[in-house]
This record gives C-alpha cells, structure tokens and sequence, in this order.
C-alpha cells in the first residue's frame, strides 16, 4: 500500500475517532443539501429572478453542469474508486450505500462550483457564508465515511475549477456585449 493511500485511511479513521452521536444528524443534514446538487442548483434558479443577479445564476448552472460532466459524466466511471467503507477495514459509513463512484466527490464538486461563482460575482457578504458552507458539506463526506480526503480535494479542485470557468466565460460575454454597444 503507497503512502498516499495509507494517508487517506487512516485520516478517515481518525475523523471516525472523533464522531460524536450528537454531532451525526449535523452532518447529515449538511450532506442532504448537497444531494443531487439540489440546493446549489435551487440557488442559482433562484438568483435568475433578479436582474442584478441573473448573470451570476446563469454562471452558477453553467459551473454546476460543467463539474457534473467533469465529476459523474467523465472521472467516476474512468478511476471507478470504490467507496472507502467496502475498503477501509473498522470504517463504518454513517449513511446507506452510495449508487455510484468515490472519486472525485460529485458533492464537494457542485459545492464549490457554485459556492465559488457565488463568491465572485456577489457582494463577498453573500460568498463567504456559501463557501462556509461548501467546506461544510466537503468535510460531512468524510465525516460520514462515504468519501476519502483526496475524493473531497479533488471534487473541490475541479469544483473551484469550473466556478473559474464560468465566471470567465460569463466575463467575455459581457466584455462582448460592451464591444457590441460601442459599434
């Protein structure tokens, strides 16, 4: 076993160490708003509403479904990573079978892909309670034994990743539109 995957063991070994059973139905609520990406693709449907921030719900659907193809679509079916608790001997998973790969975190993925638009085309009052919340729910998938440390990091990278994207492409559209005013 390589160093890298003794790491992730044992650090979701040490994160069990410290459940509380208090602290479970936290963590589970948390990880339920990430299920599907329904509440970050709720968000960015509600912020098509308002003119001053329909731009930003257009970027967070646009870095939603760019890390779901990059995430479910593409790496999870090539790497095909089981799930840490069918590998980790003495982890027990916090919540019922899980119907597709662990890597990378489709979770972490939609969370920061949004959470990242969020914090870039929003007052950063509104952003950083929802990147708070994006490493929230990064973290309860460890916390609940369903993902592995490197799972979480790179749903994030890639996550981080496609929020930059669609802000950028979102960017050249309006760099577009100004261009195509002054003609």
């Amino acid at each position: 076993m390589d160093v890298f995957t003794l790491f992730d063991q044992n650090f979701l070994l040490w994160i069990q160490s410290l459940r509380q059973d208090w602290m479970t139905p936290f963590w589970k609520a948390v990880t339920f708003l990430g299920n599907a990406g329904w509440f970050w693709i709720l968000l960015a449907l509600l912020l098509l509403f308002w003119k001053q921030t329909r731009k930003t719900g257009m970027a967070a659907l646009l870095a939603l479904m760019v890390g779901a193809l990059i995430t479910n679509v593409w790496i999870k079916p090539a790497v095909a990573r089981p799930r840490p608790y069918d590998v980790v001997e003495g982890l027990v998973a916090l919540l019922g079978p899980q119907m597709d790969y662990s890597f990378p975190s489709g979770h972490s993925c939609a969370a920061f892909a949004a959470a990242m638009v969020c914090w870039r085309m929003l007052p950063h009052k509104y952003g950083l309670p929802l990147l708070v919340l994006a490493g929230l729910l990064a973290f309860s998938r460890l916390y609940l034994g369903v993902h592995y440390p490197s799972d979480v990091a790179g749903g994030i990278l890639i996550g981080l990743a496609s929020g930059w994207v669609a802000c950028r492409i979102m960017a050249f559209q309006k760099h577009q539109e100004k261009m195509a005013e002054k003609q």
